[in-house]
């Protein structure tokens, strides 16, 4: 593999690509000697960023349950180990247990890597890397995949890594969140916790369980790398809706489900109803909102008229609708000096209590803590967004560019329909808005953007009224025909 192929694999702030046969025309792209030159190469960035000797680092690795991990950690190791870096080996882990090992002072890690690909495919896998300042940016991923080499791969290098029990002690750290002095806390909480056959399993029988809560009709808490029963990922209307069906079947007070390496989770009320989406955002910033009175939430540019007025009229706050991408999100929030919280409605919730990480367990710790409060008081984790409006309609598209300009053509979409907006009685822009276009109409409003990373232009509609997609839809689609390019006959 050359190094122009490995700076394929960049996507965003993360690492992915194919790392097992098994899936028609998608070869291998992420092989074990992209592994380890990636290794390499992260160490060599690690000791500029700290001018420090690569033999002074200390960098942990862990994985979840992915068929292709331990292939691929072995080759990282060896990577690692080939600039004499300290390793530990965290074997199953979540990726926010991974940076606090930067944070622990019982491993005081220099930096820490995560083997994932979130809820993809099984055959898919990638990296996700953190400094103790936090989860690598862009620019510093393109500069490991662009100094990688992999001809330097040593098949029959010798190394050896120290193995560390990481769940048990952030297990640890998660249940003194919820108490320091009542052993338990959580006793008559009923919670369900589906892990998607993930790593999160861990929440349920480690942290839960020991704090007194009911855990019964758990589901899919065994780490299986093929995934058999629904994809681990929380934006999944089949797992919402597998996690609803338990919740209502064992009269839980709760459900939890996390994504495969439990920095996304969402949530279910004892009714079944799903707290997804815009209502997980509405439930993280009102989990916190007395703490920050008067405090800014940031969230991904979908986010719902409905819950901009939630967030700003019934929780007192400030709303800034930011770019998707939760790197993008998080970063924005860094930046403001009185934002709390930088969250994305696919369940990436980082609170600067909590280092800006994005970590599904510690939004569940929250959401566990008030749930067991609640209950005493004979109420629902729901009452704290019974103000939250929910849309009448909601349609969310993707079209494709076929054209090797899609860039270009997707630049041009967007100026169209500002002009449109401009121009159009009945349309306005919404301002300031920092992705794509967004533009509001009579009851609701669409926003078309350009996809991150791939030939695409995701496409979202929400209207308050009957009928307002359709209306959207029947002007944007006349715009879109203008463009032999795009796939825009799914569109009405």
């Amino acid at each position: 593999m050359m190094n122009k192929d490995i700076s394929k694999l960049q996507n965003g702030s993360d690492i992915r690509g194919v790392a097992l046969k098994g899936v028609p025309k998608e070869n291998i792209t992420l092989s074990a000697d992209a592994s380890y030159a990636i290794g390499v190469s992260f160490a060599k960035w690690l000791s500029n960023l700290y001018g420090k000797d690569c033999s002074q680092l200390t960098v942990s690795i862990g994985h979840d349950p992915r068929l292709s991990a331990e292939n691929l950690k072995s080759a990282m190791i060896k990577g690692l180990c080939s600039q004499n870096v300290k390793v530990l080996d965290a074997g199953l882990a979540s990726t926010p247990a991974m940076f606090m090992t930067t944070v622990f002072k019982s491993y005081d890690c220099d930096g820490a890597i995560m083997i994932t690909a979130s809820h993809l495919p099984f055959n898919r896998n990638g990296f996700k890397f953190f400094s103790k300042d936090g989860g690598l940016d862009k620019s510093d991923i393109k500069y490991i995949l662009t100094t990688s080499k992999t001809s330097e791969y040593d098949h029959n290098q010798k190394c050896k890594a120290t193995q560390i029990n990481l769940l048990d002690i952030y297990s640890d750290h998660l249940k003194c969140l919820i108490s320091v002095d009542d052993p338990t806390p959580l006793k008559g909480l009923h919670v369900v916790v589906d892990a998607g056959n993930g790593a999160g399993g861990f929440f349920a029988e480690k942290v839960l369980k020991p704090l007194g809560a009911d855990i019964s009709g758990s589901q899919f808490l065994e780490p299986d790398g093929t995934f058999p029963n629904h994809p681990p990922n929380p934006e999944n209307k089949e797992a919402m809706r597998s996690i609803s069906d338990k919740v209502k079947e064992v009269n839980a007070d709760l459900g939890l489900i996390f994504d495969t390496d439990v920095d996304r989770s969402s949530a279910v009320n004892s009714k079944g109803e799903e707290i997804s989406r815009n209502s997980i955002v509405a439930l993280a910033a009102a989990l916190s909102k007395d703490k920050y009175p008067g405090g800014t939430v940031v969230t991904d540019s979908v986010t719902s008229t409905e819950l901009h007025d939630f967030l700003e009229n019934s929780l007192g706050l400030n709303h800034l609708r930011y770019k998707r991408g939760y790197k993008n999100v998080i970063n924005k929030g860094i930046g403001i000096p009185d934002c709390f919280l930088a969250i994305e409605t696919s369940g990436h919730a980082a609170y600067r209590e909590n280092y800006f990480l994005d970590d599904g367990a510690y939004l569940a710790v929250k959401i566990v803590i008030e749930a067991a409060k609640l209950k005493k008081q004979g109420l629902g984790i729901e009452t704290l967004i019974e103000d939250l409006k929910q849309p009448l309609e909601s349609k969310e598209y993707r079209i494709s560019i076929d054209s090797e300009d899609f860039s270009e053509i997707g630049d041009n979409v967007i100026t169209d329909l500002t002009k449109f907006a401009e121009e159009t009685a009945g349309f306005s822009l919404e301002l300031p808005n920092h992705e794509g276009v967004r533009i509001n109409f009579e009851g609701g409003w669409l926003l078309v953007r350009k996809s991150l990373h791939d030939p695409v232009m995701p496409i979202n509609i929400e209207s308050s009224i009957e009928g307002g997609v359709k209306f959207a839809e029947k002007h944007l689609k006349k715009l879109l025909n203008k463009y032999p390019e795009l796939g825009s006959s799914v569109l009405g």
